[in-house]
């Protein structure tokens, strides 16, 4: 008789234990133990630990893995359990973790490997072959891709996040946090009477009665800034969207900005000279060409694809000199610059604003992070068991963006979701400019430092982005570089990985639909190239997701720096723009209201964000340094 001792750990958030029946057994490579019920007396508490001994005939000999097994007690009664690891102590004097840390639930099985990791061709134990071949086919029956949209990547085949397996739910708090906060927002906002108020705005200042405690010293600097050159030329550095400005070296062909329009700008220098220099930059929403915009509450909105050029002064300061509304330059498509009225100029800002809520929230938020972080969790789950070093390394940054995207593609951009209902780009227009960006995308876009290579960057004074961005890419490059080698002692090792093969090829055929203009790999034939793709898939759901999504409220808060639809088209002719009918093309009043609560959701940092790697201190680094940056801005 051989006594094998068990520790089970239990998470701590809430409603972590639970008072089912937990069944356990040992596999080993030469024989298996008996199923054991470890709570026929009492459950399991939030934060415990408990010891059992399970006793064998003889030596299991290397233990290969754990089997959990939840039923209801008495048949009747059941609740998930949240298992953090289990530690078996050996009769041969060895402690083995097998690491959980998900959700167990009713009528559910786990199979736990042992902590340390192994590639596919160092398993070699038959027994642990078929439970790694198992394990990937019972992934993929689980996690099925389907087309989500044609022309775009593809997604889970779940259309409620209740249907997923445990392991990538939400944890209690933060599922009941993200609804109450959500139910809190519109309940708050219901009361005021605005959220389903059709009325356009009086006046600006009217706008404060919506900000109400949620008033920040960032929100509060926009509100007082907004409609100011120096500030707007400061987001498309260091706002909510700091990927679409680029050196422009030649003016394009469809922007006849001359020499005379922006003289004042210049300070008697010409374009030419201040190209030579790299002081001016370009900002091409071309992307937005041609689409129509969103009806909203019954009322047609308006899309513009603007030019916006800009000029990086002696000061380092990022101002624009001149904004084009349309793509294709005509008489009633003139080019807007700061000596027109300040109507004028101050309307033809707020396109571009508008513009930048679409190519936003379309292309660098919901396709660039969420979209592709559901791929690389699909491919991960689906390609990569459990003892596999890549899965372990990935899991803690993909484990709940399978929920948040449905919730999202549900509840935001659904026929009847928020941004549908009032977002100008919602609707066939996302669905269309969605298709466009993914069409364009690249995998240089998706590293950030041939990223900022390209844009003609790397000099740009006051690009608070790119330092703390680079920062971030070379500790998680570092990391994973230190991580991998450790696994891949060669270039051979990654070769003959066909788990990591197959994983590399469906990144590439589900997500970048096989496109060879994308750059994507569809194999990796070296340590190298390894290293660079996996910190590219970290940095893209964590660092890049926190810059374009944590600032929204912040940023966006304040609706005229920010708006979610225009409700006139542009001006065709200048001098006829008047405060009032800058708040008549502004969206109306409930519009407003119900964009602002969708914005402050999803800001807002979840009850269980210590415990989330995608909530790191290290994340949030970017987005405070540049909001230390802003309230000083004024100063450099």
């Amino acid at each position: 008789m051989v006594i094998y001792t068990v520790t089970t750990h239990t998470g701590k958030t809430l409603l972590s234990g639970t008072t089912s029946l937990i069944y356990i057994q040992l596999r080993g490579s030469e024989a298996k133990s008996e199923e054991k019920n470890l709570n026929p007396l009492k459950g399991f508490l939030p934060g415990s630990e408990r010891t059992f001994k399970i006793n064998c005939k003889a030596s299991l000999g290397e233990l290969i893995s754990v089997k959990l097994y939840s039923k209801p007690f008495m048949g009747l009664l059941y609740n998930q359990w949240f298992c953090d690891k289990i530690l078996v102590n050996t009769p041969e004097g060895d402690e083995i973790l097998f690491p959980c840390y998900c959700w167990l639930d009713c009528n559910e099985k786990l199979i736990l490997r042992p902590a340390k990791a192994s590639l596919v061709f160092q398993d070699t134990n038959l027994i642990a072959q078929r439970q790694r071949m198992r394990q990937l086919e019972e992934q993929q029956k689980l996690f099925r891709w389907r087309v989500y949209v044609e022309g775009t990547p593809q997604v889970i085949d779940y259309e409620t996040p209740f249907a997923l397996p445990a392991e990538v739910r939400f944890s209690f708090t933060k599922e009941s946090d993200f609804f109450s906060s959500a139910a809190k927002q519109l309940a708050a906002l219901k009361l005021t009477g605005l959220a389903d108020s059709r009325k356009s705005w009086e006046s600006l200042s009217q706008l404060g009665v919506i900000i109400c405690e949620n008033r920040g010293k960032t929100i509060e600097y926009v509100q007082e800034h907004w409609d100011e050159d120096e500030f707007f030329g400061y987001q498309f550095l260091n706002g909510l969207n700091p990927m679409m400005i680029q050196c422009c070296s030649k003016l394009p062909e469809n922007f006849p900005v001359t020499d005379d329009m922006v003289k004042d700008s210049l300070r008697g220098s010409s374009l030419e000279q201040e190209m030579k220099k790299g002081n001016i930059f370009l900002s091409d929403y071309k992307m937005l060409d041609g689409l129509v915009g969103n009806v909203v509450s019954g009322r047609q909105q308006y899309l513009t694809a603007p030019l916006v050029l800009l000029y990086c002064n002696p000061h380092g300061i990022m101002l624009p000199i001149a904004i084009q509304l349309k793509q294709e330059p005509s008489k009633e498509n003139p080019i807007f610059l700061p000596t027109d009225s300040k109507a004028d100029w101050k309307l033809a800002k707020i396109f571009v604003r508008n513009a930048e809520f679409g190519v936003h929230e379309v292309d660098f938020h919901l396709l660039r992070t969420h979209l592709l972080a559901e791929v690389f969790t699909m491919a991960t789950l689906r390609n990569l068991p459990s003892p596999h070093p890549l899965y372990k390394l990935l899991f803690p940054h993909i484990r709940y963006t399978l929920q948040i995207n449905i919730m999202a593609r549900n509840r935001l951009i659904s026929e009847d979701g928020a941004i549908t209902l009032y977002a100008g780009v919602g609707g066939e227009s996302l669905v269309k400019l969605l298709k466009r960006a993914t069409a364009s995308l690249t995998y240089s876009a998706l590293c950030l430092p041939e990223n900022i290579s390209e844009r003609g960057l790397e000099s740009v004074p006051h690009f608070y982005y790119r330092d703390d961005g680079m920062k971030l890419w070379n500790i998680i490059n570092k990391f994973v570089a230190a991580f991998l080698s450790h696994y891949y002692q060669s270039d051979a090792y990654v070769q003959k990985d066909t788990e990591l093969q197959r994983w590399i090829s469906e990144i590439f055929t589900s997500g970048f639909l096989g496109r060879d203009g994308s750059g994507i790999p569809s194999s990796l034939q070296t340590v190298t190239e390894l290293v660079k793709f996996v910190t590219m898939v970290i940095f893209t759901a964590s660092a890049q997701h926190a810059s374009v999504n944590n600032g929204q409220f912040e940023f966006g808060g304040w609706m005229p720096n920010y708006p979610t639809a225009l409700r006139n088209p542009p001006p065709k002719v200048k001098g006829q723009t008047t405060e009032d009918s800058i708040l008549e093309t502004l969206p109306d009043v409930g519009t407003t209201v119900n964009g602002m609560a969708v914005l402050r959701l999803l800001s807002k940092d979840s009850a269980d964000h210590a415990d989330r790697w995608r909530e790191t201190d290290g994340r949030k680094i970017g987005h405070a340094s540049r909001q230390t940056h802003l309230c000083s801005s004024r100063d450099a």
